[in-house]
């Protein structure tokens, strides 16, 4: 008993240390990592009230009567009043205008003018022609004509034509008033620089390619916007089941506790069981509420890309996705799906394009620095007629006397008289305005011009250092490109990659779901039998709806994963049969009715 004794003794005084250790070891690491200070008490002991639960209704949404909807009716609805597809369709039609006004450079000009013109000129001397120490002339004159460039060559044309009434008190006019008539043609060609290329052909090029790069653009952000429909799809789809599985959960929660609840009145479970599975229906419920927000914001985001404004009709409608939830990825090879990329990725179109004005640019500023020689030729004719003055001309009538005067000398001095000399006007120079249209069809007054005109700056700085900046943005254009494949490269490969995971999540959640399917049933039955707790029997219902939850997120990812890959690979459009109109001014699209094929453009591996 003694040696009994003193081992208890023993025993006690070791777990005394250790006891007393622990205590100083507690007590060090409280002094080492002390607590924060307790807070500032903010409404304490608040617990929130039991109340009904509130309404299940979606707000705003008449979920009596779901619109259903296809896969392939969201994209042609998208397609037809998306918000986003209309702003580029406007850049698409302001590209063509600027095309429309880059080509009306060539538009004839046509310019026209009309004066009169009373003017009173002091003179000094006879031989101006006034009387009374004035010229007065009265001018009506007009002008038209008309010119434009050339399409070919660089060339540029002129023509005018003029038409003058002139009348005067002019004393030494024969004829009075006076009608004058003339016309000019020019053209200007250039000889080396602006004969291949010029600003004026350089800006249409440029606009027709601009309104390929719009194109491009337009149908890039279609294919955009068609696989940010097909994910909203999916994700409402996503939504909506995951509501029915939480429902379900909800449904199986309440059978159970209905079930405890007559298992507790006859005393065959423990009351805290029942308090555990009515714990876990206030649980469930709770997701039933979470999850009908997700159906709810992913039904509207769906929306947005569906409806062409906030007032639409479909806002108001519940949207059913009854397209069949795909289970099967494309079966397609890395190098076919980069080959498609490479070969149809829009934005491989636009750097094309790109590259295409900066060569349209390089050539232009090339051109630049050559000299300007230029071939001038004009051509024209004037007329001219009127009505005779009934004044005699003064300086003609005492011409007429001194030559009369001087051959009566001449006669009495036995010398031969002056030849006789007419003063007489050109019968082709009288009458009205129009005898001077016939003088000036008849082109008896030609005028024709021909000459070179050259200009060289000496160092002409300015268009070598465009020239150079052209080709600088040339190789950047073609640094540009490589990025893009390589991009488009990482891309494919990356989406190639999220089908054969996705697929792979989905055959894994799949399995996992089924486990816990029998998982669950295998509790309930050992809690039936007494070998469980209604604890466990939570924990396997909630292991079985995150399950069910995770397959449900496995589907709809592949399903996503595959419009990312038809993305990646520039196949979205041709997938979905997506095609613009013929001959539509308006630029919309239209869907074949040919059954869309997930590996449509691809060989199969």
């Amino acid at each position: 008993m003694l040696r009994t004794a003193r081992a208890a003794a023993l025993v006690f005084a070791a777990c005394a240390l250790q006891a007393a250790g622990a205590h100083a070891q507690q007590q060090d690491g409280a002094k080492a990592n002390p607590l924060p200070a307790d807070p500032p008490a903010v409404a304490p002991n608040y617990e929130a009230t039991e109340r009904e639960l509130p309404s299940v209704e979606r707000v705003g949404v008449e979920a009596g009567e779901p619109l259903s909807l296809t896969l392939e009716e969201a994209i042609r609805l998208a397609l037809e009043n998306n918000n986003d597809i209309e702003a580029t369709r406007l850049d698409v039609a302001v590209s063509e205008h600027e095309l429309t006004a880059a080509r009306g450079a060539y538009d004839l000009r046509f310019s026209s003018e009309t004066s009169f013109e009373h003017a009173e000129t002091p003179v000094a001397s006879f031989l101006a022609g006034g009387t009374g120490g004035a010229l007065n002339t009265n001018e009506v004159s007009s002008k038209f004509g008309f010119e434009g460039l050339s399409k070919r060559a660089g060339g540029s044309y002129k023509f005018e034509y003029t038409s003058r009434r002139l009348s005067s008190n002019n004393v030494f006019n024969d004829v009075n008033p006076a009608y004058s008539n003339g016309f000019s043609f020019s053209y200007t060609q250039p000889l080396m620089r602006g004969r291949r290329t010029d600003e004026t052909r350089r800006r249409v090029e440029i606009a027709k390619k601009n309104l390929s790069l719009t194109d491009a653009q337009f149908r890039r952000r279609a294919t955009e916007v068609i696989t940010n429909v097909e994910q909203a799809y999916w994700e409402l789809a996503y939504a909506l089941r995951n509501l029915q599985i939480q429902i379900d959960a909800v449904k199986q929660s309440r059978a159970q506790a209905e079930s405890d609840r007559r298992q507790v009145e006859k005393g065959v479970i423990a009351p805290v069981d029942l308090l555990e599975s009515e714990t876990q229906v206030k649980n469930f419920e709770q997701n039933v509420y979470a999850a009908q927000e997700g159906v709810a914001r992913a039904e509207n985001s769906l929306k947005k890309m569906l409806a062409p404004d906030r007032r639409a009709e479909l806002w108001s409608k519940a949207l059913l996705p009854v397209t069949p939830v795909s289970l099967e990825a494309p079966r397609v090879a890395l190098e076919e799906a980069v080959r498609s990329a490479l070969a149809n990725r829009l934005e491989l179109a636009e750097l094309r394009t790109r590259k295409e004005i900066n060569q349209i640019d390089q050539r232009y500023f090339r051109d630049q620095t050559r000299p300007q020689v230029d071939l001038t030729a004009t051509y024209g004719s004037n007329a001219l007629a009127g009505s005779l003055r009934d004044e005699e001309n003064p300086l003609v009538s005492g011409l007429v006397s001194l030559q009369s005067r001087v051959n009566q000398l001449s006669t009495m001095s036995g010398l031969a008289p002056l030849p006789t000399t007419t003063f007489d006007t050109n019968g082709d120079l009288v009458g009205g305005y129009g005898q001077s249209l016939q003088n000036l069809f008849a082109q008896n007054n030609p005028t024709v011009k021909v000459g070179v005109r050259v200009s060289l700056p000496l160092r002409n700085r300015t268009a070598k250092a465009n020239y150079a900046r052209s080709l600088t943005e040339g190789r950047r254009v073609e640094n540009q490109r490589a990025k893009a494949e390589q991009d488009i490269e990482a891309e494919v490969r990356d989406s190639l990659q999220s089908l054969r995971s996705s697929e792979a999540r989905l055959a894994a959640a799949a399995a996992a779901r089924s486990t816990a399917e029998r998982q669950y049933e295998s509790e309930r039955r050992k809690f039936q039998s007494g070998m469980s707790t209604a604890y466990m029997v939570s924990q396997r219902q909630i292991d079985l709806i995150t399950a069910k939850g995770r397959e449900l997120q496995a589907q709809t990812d592949l399903n996503k994963s595959v419009a990312d890959f038809r993305r990646a690979t520039g196949s979205t459009l041709q997938t979905h049969n997506v095609a613009l109109r013929p001959n539509d001014p308006a630029r919309r699209f239209e869907q074949t009715n040919d059954t869309a094929d997930v590996t449509s453009g691809f060989e199969k591996e």
